[in-house]
């Protein structure tokens, strides 16, 4: 078909090109459609048991020691239909009750897709699947109640505990974070766990990680045993090359992963709290 420009007026080609965009983006904020970077089957990794991990794409932050710095736009990701990871997730089934395992869906961040996210939860859950969210919780928002009653674990990333080291480290404010921390402790049926990245010179003061032990503790106040667990990440340098073929500025060039004796340190003040802590 030619494409054709008469009196002014869209032809034919420019008319349906129009109503496919108009379709798609309809798809997008429905969550029939997503923008993944990839998935993968992992054990023990995000989650209890083996898990099919979808990495979504888009994200708020601007984390300096972000692994997966090609998920932080929508647009670079890979669409899909919400029914084919859906499909995806039936034909593991038995991978899942083997192991103990489920579906975590990841990022960027999920609840950049928080439609999406539903759809797939739902489906999960039909199967009965379990379920996980990895998120920062700074979207904790846009987590629908009935999306968040279709979600049996998540691990919530508290990057920082001071709000200055914070926005240092993720270019956002840290409240939102909090605020959605204390929704899933109040909740009273989801299983959080708690993930910290130690980066030495950025998140290792003893004033910071106290400020985060202190405010993991607290959700255990408001529901004893929300936090079921908390990991202590290392930081490491497997997403540098990322940044470089990129062309993104990489301002941890020089770090180096903590030492043992800081790791030890920092396990230290959480388990302090009575947190079972890895």
């Amino acid at each position: 078909m030619t494409v054709a420009v008469t009196n002014g007026r869209l032809g034919d080609v420019e008319t349906a090109s129009f109503a496919d965009r108009t379709e798609r983006l309809e798809r997008l904020h429905s969550g029939e459609l997503g923008s993944i970077n990839s998935w993968e089957l992992v054990t023990a990794v995000d989650g209890p048991g083996t898990r099919l991990t979808v990495f979504m794409n888009g994200c708020p932050l601007r984390c300096l020691y972000c692994q997966n710095p090609e998920t932080w736009f929508m647009r670079d990701g890979i669409e899909v239909e919400a029914s084919e990871i859906i499909a995806r997730i039936a034909r593991y089934v038995p991978v899942f009750e083997a192991t103990g395992g489920g579906l975590t869906l990841s990022g960027g961040e999920i609840l950049m897709q928080p439609a999406f996210a539903a759809r797939v939860l739902r489906g999960a859950k039909e199967l009965g699947v379990h379920t996980c969210l990895d998120t920062s919780g700074f979207l904790g928002r846009a987590l629908t109640d009935e999306a968040l009653a279709d979600t049996d674990l998540v691990l919530l990333d508290v990057k920082s505990g001071d709000p200055d080291v914070y926005r240092r480290a993720t270019g956002q404010a840290l409240e939102p974070t909090l605020q959605f921390g204390r929704r899933l402790a109040r909740e009273g049926r989801v299983e959080v766990w708690v993930r910290f990245v130690l980066v030495p010179g950025l998140t290792d003061a003893w004033s910071n990680v106290e400020r985060v032990a202190d405010y993991t503790a607290s959700l255990n106040a408001l529901r004893p045993g929300a936090v079921s667990r908390v990991e202590v990440l290392p930081f490491h340098q497997l997403g540098r090359e990322k940044w470089h073929q990129l062309r993104r500025p990489y301002v941890l060039e020089d770090t180096q992963p903590p030492s043992p004796e800081l790791v030890q340190r920092v396990r230290a003040q959480f388990r302090a709290r009575g947190l079972l802590t890895y």
